[in-house]
């Protein structure tokens, strides 16, 4: 399916892969905010990441495809220490959806999100494989 890419003598990052290589199918997923489908939020960081994740699985279902498939998603946060303080949560909530499966991944603080509620985004590339 794919193939991370640890360069040799790097430390091994936890919770994200370096890189990824693939072949197959490209799918996109717009950004994901934590809501549910009434458009409800919770008002923990944890909470939202965990429907974010939800929201990305879901639309890549619609390709037919499944969390094994990603290959990058991109996290956007609006507090870096409440991201920092929650990490536990947080891990616990990814691998409830996404398991133990790790792909490329980047996070980057932002001022704010479009959806006033939002504490979070991320958006995804997932493979298909031919």
């Amino acid at each position: 399916m794919s193939e991370i890419l640890q360069p040799p003598g790097w430390p091994r990052p936890k919770g994200y892969a370096n890189g990824v290589s693939a072949r197959g199918r490209l799918v996109f997923t717009a950004g994901q905010v934590g809501w549910d489908t009434r458009g409800n939020f919770p008002e923990t960081l944890a909470g939202q990441v965990e429907l974010a994740l939800g929201n990305v699985v879901a639309v890549l279902a619609e390709a037919g495809a499944v969390p094994e498939h990603l290959v990058r998603l991109t996290w956007f946060i609006t507090d870096r220490r409440a991201y920092l303080d929650a990490q536990s949560e947080i891990g616990a909530a990814y691998r409830r959806v996404l398991g133990r499966h790790y792909p490329a991944m980047s996070l980057v603080e932002v001022s704010a999100l479009v959806e006033s509620k939002a504490l979070v985004e991320i958006e995804a590339t997932a493979v298909i494989p031919d």
